[in-house]
Formats: structure tokens, C-alpha cells, sequence
């Protein structure tokens, strides 16, 4: 382990009824669509560096106490479809609050609120937005450091952009929940007969986003998307050559964050379920995690894609609030 940093052990991940079974813990936001109460917080504009004109939303909340400007600012990034106000974003939001955090709920390039300002798209490593906003947070707000919380696709940016390194601020911890750390496998995965109902509502997500933000994201690219026939098909057609490679296998294979855990070296968090129905276990069990000290794997049997609602609450977020609290 890191130094400094005490042993990480979580207690095991125990399902709670009715949520029996990986796919009704993938689904049991949608089913029961949880509140998790915040305050309006403050709207945070970051215009990005590479000459687009994109303009990335944030809502920054904060605990409205001392404890705000002695710990880092949490910088939450959501998964693919998502938003600031995804259930699970909302949900340790909330915890993060509650323990003193200052938090800030990205909506990534062309995601949430941020779409009709954004001409791009985001995608599983684009990092250099991430590193953007860093390099554009208020001083004052950055000087305890930032610790950065990811879920599936804005996980697996997460720890590419620790892999990486080159931070413009203290970075002091990350996280990452259900990241699909191998992209081209779990692509495979996701698009099998098995994940069929998933599969065809998250691509319908994103032709219809493609489609309602025409006007900005181009003819060209609005229609290779509504062409596509299935997730491998809109990364092959859409996301590939809209940033500049030559098909799905080359942009899965610079942006799977497996080859960049070598290289991570803040704390890190990783927590995933082997039963993903999503993600293929096989990434997670093969790499050498005693490897790199600085690596925490927090995985259980069961728990869906994003899900771990068990009889303690969310596990994922026991584990990120256990893992913060050993640092």
C-alpha cells in the first residue's frame, strides 16, 4: 500500500431484498429512482483550451462549514448517458457532504446541461477536459488538493487521467466505480444477446442526444450515429474518427485504463463486481494489484453495473468513505 496509508479491507458486499441478482442491482435506480436531497449550489463555467468554443457546466455544493476549506474539493464524474444529476452521482454527492467535502458535479463534454454548449462529445479518455478544469478551479478552492470520483466510462477516465499524471493541481486520491478498464472486452460484452435490453436503451441515449444537438455536433457526425448499428458500430463510426483514429480497435486500445494502473501513483480506489453484466470479470481478476502499492481493489461476487445496494446502503460508497477516511 501506498505510504503512510493503513491497510484498506471493506467488509464484504451483502444484497439487500428485493435487489436479489446482477442485472435488478443494475437497474434498481431506474426502478426505484431514489431522492438524494442537495442544495441548488453554484453553476461553474469552464470554457475549454483546444479552440472548440466548448463550454463544460458544473455545480459546485459545499457542506457550508469550516471542514470546507481544510479538505479537498471532490470533483465527480459521471458514466456514459449521464449527468450531475445521475442517481449515483446525487447518492455520494450526498455522503461526501455529510463527511465535510466541498463537492463539484461535472457534466462532461456534451453531457447534461453542457450539451448545447458543446460542439464535441466526451468519451472514455478524454482527459484532457478533466485536466482543464483542474487548471481552471478557483485557487483558493484547489489548495487542500482534489480527490476525483468516477463511475463506468467516467471511471475509466478517472484512472487513465491518474495513470497519466501532469496534474495542474494537487491530485490527492481517486476512485473509480464499475470502470470498464478494457474497453474493446467489455464493448464485446455490452453488445452480446444476453445485454440486449441495456444495450439498445443506451444506444438509443446517444443517437438521440446525436440527433437533438444536431445543430451543434454536425451533419456528418448526427448522421454516422444514427447509422450505427450497435455500441461498437457508434465508437467504429462516430467516436474513432470524430477525435482522430482510425476505427474502434485503435480507440479502445490509446484508452482502456488497464495499461495506465501501472502508472498510478496517488491512492486509488477501484471498485467493481465481478458478476458486472456489463464488464468481463477477467481485467480485474488477471492484473497484479500488489504490484503497484498504490492501487486499493475493493472487489465483490456480486453487485451489478453501478449498483451494490446492499444492507448497509450503497457499498461502493461505504468503500470510498472507509478508503477516504484511511488517507
Amino acid at each position: 500500500m501506498a505510504d503512510g496509508v493503513p491497510p484498506f479491507d471493506p467488509p464484504p458486499f451483502r444484497p439487500r431484498f428485493p435487489w436479489w441478482g446482477r442485472h435488478l442491482q443494475t437497474v434498481r435506480n431506474t426502478l426505484a429512482k431514489p431522492v438524494y436531497p442537495l442544495s441548488p449550489g453554484q453553476e461553474l463555467r469552464f470554457p475549454m483550451d483546444d479552440g472548440s468554443g466548448d463550454v463544460l457546466l458544473g455545480c459546485l455544493t459545499t457542506a457550508g462549514d469550516a471542514a470546507d476549506l481544510q479538505r479537498p474539493l471532490a470533483i465527480l464524474l459521471h458514466g456514459l448517458t449521464g449527468s450531475e444529476d445521475s442517481f449515483y452521482v446525487r447518492a455520494t454527492a450526498r455522503l461526501l457532504l455529510d463527511r465535510g467535502y466541498p463537492v463539484l458535479r461535472l457534466n462532461m463534454r456534451g453531457a447534461g446541461r453542457s450539451a448545447p454548449l458543446c460542439s464535441r462529445r466526451y468519451h472514455a479518455g478524454r482527459t484532457g477536459d478533466v485536466r482543464s478544469v483542474l487548471a481552471s478551479l478557483p485557487p483558493d478552492l484547489v489548495q487542500p488538493g482534489v480527490i476525483l470520483v468516477g463511475w463506468s466510462l467516467g471511471g475509466n477516465c478517472d484512472l487513465k487521467f491518474l495513470g497519466e499524471g501532469d496534474f495542474p493541481v494537487p491530485v490527492r486520491a481517486g476512485a473509480a466505480i464499475s470502470a470498464p478498464i478494457d474497453l474493446a472486452a467489455s464493448s464485446r460484452l455490452f453488445g452480446s444477446p444476453g445485454n440486449r435490453f441495456y444495450h439498445d436503451r443506451l444506444l438509443g441515449q446517444m443517437k438521440a442526444d446525436m440527433q437533438a444537438n444536431r445543430a451543434t455536433v454536425g451533419e456528418r457526425w448526427a448522421d454516422a450515429a444514427l447509422s450505427a448499428r450497435d455500441l461498437w458500430d457508434f465508437d467504429d463510426k462516430v467516436v474513432a474518427p470524430w477525435n482522430g483514429w482510425s476505427g474502434a480497435p485503435e480507440y479502445y486500445a490509446v484508452n482502456s485504463s488497464l495499461s495506465f494502473l501501472p502508472h498510478i501513483r496517488v491512492p486509488a480506489l477501484l471498485v467493481h463486481a465481478l458478476d458486472d453484466p456489463w464488464i468481463p470479470p477477467d481485467a480485474y481478476r488477471d492484473f497484479p494489484w500488489s504490484a503497484n502499492p498504490f492501487l486499493y481493489p475493493a472487489l465483490s461476487g456480486a453487485g451489478g453495473h453501478v449498483g451494490f445496494h446492499g444492507a448497509d446502503g450503497i457499498w461502493s460508497d461505504r468503500c470510498l468513505d472507509l478508503f477516504l477516511g484511511r488517507l
